[in-house]
């Protein structure tokens, strides 16, 4: 196998090699705790502060509404849970989507345990959710509304500016999971009326087990990890600085191209769009054909099982996945297939396949190449295709 085409990078991404650069020093130099007083911990807590200015800058908030997590589900968890221990007082009820990341879906799971109340929003055939039934969905006890700003699987995004919207109008508080988001296509929480926003560094060329939480100022959120008092008391544990320094690092790399690198990726993306629906019979396009994350393609194919697929393209060396990289070993279809309308034997053939900025025109052609074959030889083994084939010829 001469060469890797890796199409999952939705699952992970490679960090660059600026990024590795800026984080080195924090390993093996500067490695002092950034909590200390003394002055050699200086420089580590001027790094993890200058990160914190530099993604809130980003997003157009104020560093001191960044908070640092491990990553996306820690920040969705504590976003959620956070608040609604904060404002139990004030009621008890959740709305979201039902095709939100397990990392919310299950968060919210367990709230209904211990007496919250949680509406689950449906979507339309593209995945989007409806400003008008989220705020049909409202209740006098509503605390808090969590919408994703682009789905992980389908790339739909979310008008989250009109939902956002909607939740401020009611006084309620509104956060997105931007894990697929942030630092892909952009994000302003002022003019999008975000609250909370949780983010994850190795989306974006930054080093895994880091991310941020925003936090307006004035929201109340307890604490999420109690045992310090970094993070300003509210998240405690040893800050990882070298971490955040890459995930800065990686978003301020992202951000300064990023109108460059999404005509790239849509170019590419779209070339795999249309040539999948041209050269291979009975697929389906899933997600929004435009207002979805550049580098996002998502396709079921019909007679075939979507893990044969993932498998075959292996053997050519292209890497993509059929779904969440955290469901990925589950039998059961896709959640967000499911909610789009899809049956369950036709979204068992989902294939995600999502780009970077490295792939080539070239690379989407020789994956085309290698899907029409693979596409080919799997429908042959299957009674069901053969029987719907013989239908079709006697019609």
């Amino acid at each position: 196998m001469s060469k890797i085409i890796y199409l999952d990078n939705a699952a992970t991404t490679a960090v660059k090699p600026e990024v590795f650069e800026k984080m080195k020093p924090f390993f093996m130099e500067n490695y002092s705790n950034s909590s200390a007083v003394y002055g050699f911990a200086r420089e580590s807590k001027q790094a993890v502060e200058e990160a914190r200015e530099t993604i809130a800058g980003i997003l157009g908030a104020k560093a001191a509404e960044i908070y640092f997590t491990a990553g996306g589900s820690e920040s969705d968890n504590w976003a959620i849970k956070g608040i609604a221990e904060s404002l139990k007082e004030k009621g008890n009820h959740i709305i979201t989507s039902k095709i939100e990341h397990h990392a919310v879906l299950h968060t919210c799971e367990y709230l209904e345990k211990h007496g919250y109340e949680v509406t689950y929003l449906d979507v339309d055939e593209n995945g989007f959710v409806s400003p008008e039934a989220l705020e049909k969905a409202i209740r006098p006890t509503t605390i808090l509304i969590s919408i994703m700003t682009a789905n992980n699987e389908i790339g739909t995004v979310e008008p989250i500016a009109e939902l956002g919207a909607v939740a401020r109008a009611h006084g309620i508080l509104f956060h997105t999971d931007a894990v697929q988001a942030f630092a892909h296509i952009p994000i302003n929480v002022n003019d999008m009326n975000i609250d909370l926003l949780s983010a994850s560094g190795h989306k974006f060329n930054g080093p895994k087990g880091v991310g941020f939480l925003y936090v307006r100022s004035g929201v109340k959120l307890g604490s999420f990890i109690h045992g310090g008092a970094q993070e300003r008391s509210r998240r405690a544990g040893t800050t990882n600085v070298p971490g955040i320094v890459g995930m800065a690092e990686a978003a301020r790399l992202a951000n300064e191209n990023m109108q460059e690198r999404i005509d790239k990726e849509i170019k590419v993306r779209d070339y795999l769009i249309e040539q999948i629906e041209k050269k291979i019979p009975y697929v389906k396009l899933n997600g929004d054909r435009t207002k979805r994350l550049p580098n996002n393609v998502n396709f079921c194919f019909r007679f075939i099982e979507g893990e044969s697929l993932l498998i075959l393209l292996d053997q050519k060396g292209i890497c993509a996945s059929s779904g969440s990289a955290c469901t990925s070993g589950s039998l059961d279809p896709s959640h967000v297939l499911l909610a789009i309308g899809l049956p369950h034997e036709i979204a068992h053939g989902s294939l995600r396949m999502t780009i970077s900025e490295e792939t080539t025109l070239e690379d989407a052609e020789f994956v085309v190449g290698e899907l029409e074959k693979i596409v080919e030889r799997l429908r042959t083994m299957s009674p069901l295709y053969e029987d719907f084939v013989k239908k079709e010829s006697n019609k």
